[in-house]
C-alpha cells in the first residue's frame, strides 16, 4: 500500500510540473466544447397522447355468438411493430418529409433519422399511449406525430378487417373442401347400403341363428311325427288289402255292413216283443219273417260280392270303407309329410344363409363402421366450419356496426415553444469536465514522455547504477516568492474556467427559464 501510494506521489509531483500546459489544453478544450454545445442545433418535441377503449357494451352482448379477438393484446403488438420501415416511408409521404429528397441515399437516411426520433410509449395500463417526435422544426414535428397517430389507428382497423377477411376466405375454401368430402362419402355410404339391402334391419344374427335353429328341430321332429303316422297308416293298408284279399279267396265272409244294421236291429226289436208276447203273436211271426228275409237277402249279396272278387279282386278293395278310410288318412299324411319336408328345407337354407351372414357380419360391420366415420368427421368438421364462418360474418358485422376498439386522441399533436433538445445547462458542466480531463491527460502524457526524479532510490531504480550522493536544493525567499505566484496563477486560472462555466450554465437556465 505504501508504495502504491509513493507512486501515486511521484506522478502527480510529475504532473504537477507541467500545469501551466494542462491549463492551457483545459481552456481550450473546454471552450471549444461550450462553442460545440452553444451551437448544436435545437429540436423541438411534438406528441400526443391516444387512449384506446376496449370496454364496449357489444362484447358482453355478443359472448358466445361473435369471435372476439384480444384487442388489447392486439394494440400492444400494433405499438411495438408501428415503427416499421414500410410505416415509416408512408409517415414521410404524409407528412411531407420527402419534398427535398433526390436520392436513394438520402431517403435511406431519412428514413433512419425519423425511425430514431419516433417514440411510442405506453403507461403499462389504462391501454394510454404517448406519440413523440422530435425535429428542428416544430411544425415539421407536429405533422410527423398527427401523421402518426393517423397511421397508429387505421393500422389497428385495417388489420382486423384484414384479418377477417383472411379468415372468411380459408373459411369459405375449406367448406367448400368439406363439401366434397361429405358427398363422396354419402355416397359410398348409400353404394354399401344398396349392396347390403338384404341386411338392412337385421341386427341379432346370432339370436337369428339360434330362433332358426329351434324352429328346424320343431319342423324336423313334426316331419318324423308324419312320417311315423304315414308308415302307420301304410301298414294298416297293407294289413286291410290282405284281409280282402283273403275273402276274395273265399277265407272270410264278406262285410255288409247296412244288412248288418238293419239285422240287428229287427233282432233287438224281436226280443223287445217275446219279453211282451208269445211265439204266436203276430207282431212276432212278422219280425221273424223279416229276419229271415234279411239273413237271406245277406247271404245273396255276400256271394254276389264273393263272385264279383273272384273275377276283379281290386274292385272288392275299392269298395271297402275301411280301406277308403285308410286311404284319405294315408293321403293327408303324404301331404303332411310333403310340407313338413318344404319347410325342413326351408329352414335349413335360412339357416345356411344366417350363418354365412353370421360370418360375413364382422367384415360388413367393419365396413360399415368405417364409412359412418369417415361421414360423422367430415359431417362435423362441415357444422364446425359453417358456424365458424357465421361467427366471422358476424363478427364483421359488429365491427360495422360499433367499432370494438376505440381509439380516443386525449391530447391532440402539438409542439413545445422550447426546445426539447438539446439540454445545453446539462452539457456545459459535461464540456468543463472534458475539458479539464483532456488538460490532465496532456499533463500526465507529458510527465511520462519526459520523466522527472524526486528521490534518490526512483533515479537508482531506473538507471541501475551505483548512486554516489545527493546535493539539495536550498529553497530562498526570492525561489518562495516564485512558486507561490506560480501556484496563484493557476488557481486563478482553474477559478476563473469554473466560474466562467458556472455563468454559463446560469445564463442557459435562466434563458431556458424565460423562454418556458
Amino acid at each position: 500500500m505504501d508504495e502504491l501510494i509513493k507512486q501515486l506521489s511521484t506522478v502527480a509531483r510529475g504532473m504537477w510540473m507541467y500545469r501551466r500546459v494542462a491549463m492551457a489544453v483545459a481552456w481550450v478544450v473546454a471552450l471549444a466544447m461550450a462553442a460545440f454545445v452553444f451551437l448544436m442545433q435545437d429540436r423541438y418535441e411534438a406528441s400526443a397522447r391516444v387512449h384506446v377503449d376496449t370496454e364496449s357494451i357489444l362484447r358482453p352482448l355478443m359472448s358466445g355468438l361473435a369471435v372476439q379477438p384480444n384487442v388489447e393484446q392486439q394494440v400492444q403488438m400494433l405499438s411495438r411493430t408501428l415503427i416499421s420501415r414500410p410505416t415509416i416511408e408512408r409517415l414521410i409521404r404524409n407528412a411531407d418529409l420527402d419534398l427535398s429528397i433526390k436520392t436513394k441515399a438520402e431517403r435511406d437516411a431519412l428514413i433512419d433519422q425519423v425511425t430514431k426520433e419516433i417514440q411510442v410509449r405506453t403507461t403499462g395500463r389504462d391501454n394510454l399511449y404517448t406519440l413523440s417526435y422530435r425535429d428542428t422544426s416544430p411544425e415539421r414535428a407536429q405533422r410527423v406525430v398527427q401523421a402518426l397517430v393517423t397511421i397508429f389507428v387505421e393500422s389497428s382497423l385495417g388489420a382486423s378487417r384484414t384479418d377477417t377477411d383472411s379468415a372468411r376466405r380459408f373459411l369459405d375454401e375449406q367448406i367448400k373442401s368439406y363439401e366434397n368430402k361429405l358427398s363422396e362419402a354419402e355416397t359410398r355410404l348409400k353404394e354399401f347400403k344398396l349392396r347390403n339391402i338384404e341386411l338392412q334391419g337385421e341386427t341379432d344374427s346370432a339370436g337369428q341363428i339360434a330362433q332358426l335353429t329351434a324352429q328346424l328341430s320343431e319342423a324336423s321332429l313334426q316331419l318324423r311325427e308324419a312320417e311315423s303316422a304315414r308308415e302307420a297308416a301304410r301298414r294298416q293298408i297293407d294289413q286291410a288289402r290282405g284281409a280282402l284279399t283273403r275273402v276274395s279267396d273265399g277265407g272270410s265272409s264278406i262285410a255288409t255292413p247296412e244288412i248288418d244294421s238293419r239285422l240287428d236291429a229287427q233282432k233287438r226289436q224281436l226280443d223287445a216283443l217275446l219279453q211282451r208276447f208269445t211265439e204266436q203273436h203276430p207282431d212276432v211271426l212278422n219280425t221273424r219273417r223279416l229276419i229271415k228275409e234279411l239273413e237271406d237277402q245277406k247271404k245273396r249279396e255276400q256271394e254276389e260280392k264273393r263272385v264279383a272278387a273272384a273275377k276283379q279282386p281290386s274292385a272288392l278293395l275299392e269298395s271297402s270303407p275301411a280301406l277308403q278310410e285308410l286311404s284319405r288318412t294315408m293321403a293327408t299324411a303324404e301331404v303332411q309329410v310333403a310340407g313338413l319336408r318344404a319347410r325342413v328345407g326351408e329352414y335349413n337354407a335360412r339357416l345356411a344363409q344366417a350363418q354365412a351372414r353370421l360370418k360375413l357380419a364382422p367384415q360388413l360391420e367393419t365396413e360399415l363402421a368405417q364409412l359412418n366415420r369417415d361421414y360423422e368427421i367430415h359431417q362435423k368438421n362441415y357444422n364446425d366450419l359453417v358456424s365458424r364462418r357465421e361467427s366471422a360474418n358476424l363478427s364483421s358485422e359488429l365491427e360495422t356496426a360499433s367499432n370494438v376498439a376505440d381509439f380516443r386522441v386525449i391530447d391532440p399533436p402539438r409542439a413545445g415553444n422550447k426546445p426539447a433538445a438539446p439540454n445545453r445547462a446539462l452539457l456545459m458542466p459535461g464540456a468543463l469536465i472534458v475539458g479539464l480531463a483532456a488538460g490532465m491527460g496532456v499533463a500526465f502524457l507529458l510527465s511520462q514522455i519526459r520523466p522527472v526524479f524526486f528521490d534518490a532510490a526512483s533515479l537508482r531504480q531506473v538507471s541501475g547504477m551505483p548512486l554516489l550522493g545527493v546535493v539539495s536544493l536550498v529553497v530562498n525567499d526570492a525561489r518562495r516568492r516564485i512558486e507561490r505566484r506560480s501556484l496563484f496563477r493557476f488557481l486563478l486560472a482553474l477559478a476563473a474556467l469554473v466560474i466562467l462555466f458556472v455563468g454559463l450554465v446560469a445564463y442557459l437556465v435562466f434563458r431556458t427559464g424565460f423562454s418556458g
